[in-house]
């Protein structure tokens, strides 16, 4: 049995999917307030420098992926316009079902599909942007879903990875603090589930940190990569150009 982290548990590698997916089917339905309350407001501002940092044009075509509530593809569909498009992905049906309702109560018609990272169901080099947001550190595999996202980009097209890294030194201390006393008491009281929030905790803990990820994504095949540092490293934004 091959074995890989699932928080701070190892499990059977043809399982963490499963796990992963029994994690947000049961906070689907207040992830977003949850994403209010455990970042202040914060995952607002970081996904709309994403956006920024996307710097869509009209016609572009856009892959998200980890999609879930919809916030980056609702933002995404009014840069690229009639001519361009957004599709909106998840492995989680009971998450991408409610950003569907979300962006159909919008008015925002995209096409939403069920998908695994690493076994994309799109063509090679045919996307301008791909963007993965809180989503990466999930994947059983990440090499794999980086190698996949780098495929169906198109030459010169940008992979953004938003996602919890590796926090500044003087912050550690009471973001520790905060992440394993006071997010689980949150998810219990408001989700109804404090383990989903613990193993939450654990994930950021066993993802890799700026300068790893970013040596990964060279790995994968991006040419150029950059992250920036949001909110004391709290969070990282890396950007990756396809040769």
């Amino acid at each position: 049995m091959t074995t890989t982290h699932f928080g701070y548990r190892s499990v059977d590698e043809a399982d963490k999917a499963k796990h992963v997916r029994g994690v947000f089917d049961s906070v689907a339905s207040k992830y977003d307030l949850m994403n209010d309350l455990m970042s202040m407001g914060l995952h607002r501002a970081w996904k709309a420098y994403t956006v920024l940092v996307a710097n869509l044009h009209e016609g572009d075509q856009v892959l998200d992926i980890a999609g879930g509530t919809g916030d980056l593809a609702l933002a995404f569909s009014g840069k690229v316009g009639k001519s361009g498009g957004v599709v909106h992905t998840d492995i989680n049906e009971a998450m991408l079902r409610t950003g569907r309702d979300r962006l159909l109560d919008a008015g925002i018609v995209l096409p939403t599909l069920v998908c695994d990272a690493e076994k994309l169901p799109f063509q090679s080099n045919h996307f301008d942007v791909v963007s993965v947001a809180f989503g990466l550190r999930n994947m059983t595999h990440k090499d794999i879903a980086l190698a996949e996202m780098n495929r169906v980009l198109k030459p010169k097209g940008k992979l953004l990875v938003l996602e919890f890294s590796k926090v500044a030194p003087p912050l550690e201390k009471a973001y520790d603090w905060y992440s394993f006393n006071v997010l689980p008491k949150l998810g219990k009281l408001v989700a109804g589930d404090d383990a989903s929030y613990r193993y939450l905790a654990e994930s950021i803990r066993m993802h890799p940190g700026q300068a790893a990820l970013k040596e990964m994504m060279k790995n994968s095949g991006f040419g150029h990569v950059d992250y920036h540092n949001l909110t004391g490293g709290l969070v990282a934004l890396h950007v990756g150009i396809k040769c």
